[in-house]
Order: C-alpha cells, then structure tokens, then sequence
C-alpha cells in the first residue's frame, strides 16, 4: 500500500487522519463486493483516490453552507471532503448524490460509522430538485460542459464548482466555453502533474 502523505497538507489533525485511515478501511472491505474503485488502482487507494479528494477540499475557501457532491461513488471526493470538514470544525453539511442503490448503502454507512453531517440522495442527478449549494463538486463524471448545466442547477448564485480533470482538461474547457461563461482557476494536481482541477464561478450560458 502507498503512503499516506498527510503531512503534505496543512491543518490534517491524527483524528482527521484516523477517520481518513478508517474510512480507507471501510472502502476495501466493500469494493470486492460493489467495485468502489477499480482493482488497477486498489493498491493506490491513497494516492489516487484519497489525496486526490484531498487536495480538492484544499482548493475550496468556503467553510460554511452546503457542500453537494454528485456522482459519488465510493465517496470520492465528497465524503473525504466531509471528514475534512469535520477535522476542521466548520459549519458545512454535504449531501452525496449518487443513483447507483448499493454505493448509496455504502455511503449511509461509511458516513454513519464516521460520524458525520452527511445526508446521500439515492436519486438519478437528472431527476434532482436544485440543491442550491455553497459548493458542488464531481469527479470522473462527466464532460466538463455537461457539469456546467448541473452546477448552474445547483448551486447558489455565488457558488463556486470544483471538478478534478485528467490530462485533457484544456480541451475540456474549450469546449465547454463554445455553451458556457464561467470565471476560471486551473490548478495542477499534486497527485498527477498532467491532472487538474478546475475551480469555476459565475456559471452562466453564452
């Protein structure tokens, strides 16, 4: 298993760390049964799945309201975001959106077992009433112009969206620039030098 470099972020107490550690636990017990992450990147669990999570919570400057996370998954990055939070002591609730009925059970019980403010929404992203959140997030989800119509759905008027891209990233946000204005920060990603994530404002339609 790789090393979990906490220390290459700031402000990660031991009890942040121990639920993040629990929390990686709780993933590999599930995935042989409901594939959380895929098999190739298991024994990357914390370099490709953690830390990348990770870093987006790092990148948000809001420490209040709510945090929508659709798509989730294995809870990457939302419920890793949420134990953040936590550890941090703030004022954010996180709602984790996801269609799929047994890695929404995974995620009750992951945030249940953690202790966490977290409310899942075992719903199709299509069918979801706007969640008017502070913060919405998605990792590998969708193209980037598709994320844009489910950011200006969801989130509030001043609400920011951060979205982990691979190395395509700029192609991604020509593309969605032909259908959408959006204010822009690209950050490289500490976990892949090709990777990035894309921290978008005032969303709006051309």
């Amino acid at each position: 298993m790789d090393p979990l470099h906490l220390e290459s972020f700031k402000n990660v107490s031991r009890e942040t760390s121990e639920k993040l550690l629990q929390f990686e636990r709780l993933v590999l017990k599930w995935n042989p049964t409901i594939n959380l992450i895929s098999k190739a990147t298991v024994e990357q669990i914390r370099s490709r799945h953690i830390m990348d999570s990770i870093q987006v919570y790092q990148l948000c400057d809001v420490r209040a309201g709510l945090w929508c996370d659709i798509g989730s998954g294995g809870g990457f990055p939302g419920l890793v975001c949420a134990i953040l939070a936590h550890g941090n002591g703030g004022s954010q609730s996180f709602r984790l959106v996801e269609s799929d009925a047994r890695k929404a059970v995974f995620l009750s019980e992951a945030a249940r077992t953690l202790s966490l403010d977290v409310k899942v929404i075992n719903q199709r992203i299509e069918d979801l009433p706007a969640q008017k959140a502070a913060i919405l997030t998605a990792r590998a989800l969708a193209p980037l112009f598709k994320l844009c119509d489910y950011a200006q759905k969801h989130l509030k008027e001043d609400g920011i969206a951060i979205f982990p891209k691979g190395a395509s990233h700029d192609v991604e946000v020509r593309e969605a620039r032909k259908s959408w204005r959006f204010d822009l920060e690209t950050h490289q990603s500490v976990t892949d030098p090709g990777a990035a994530i894309l921290v978008l404002r005032n969303i709006c339609h051309v």
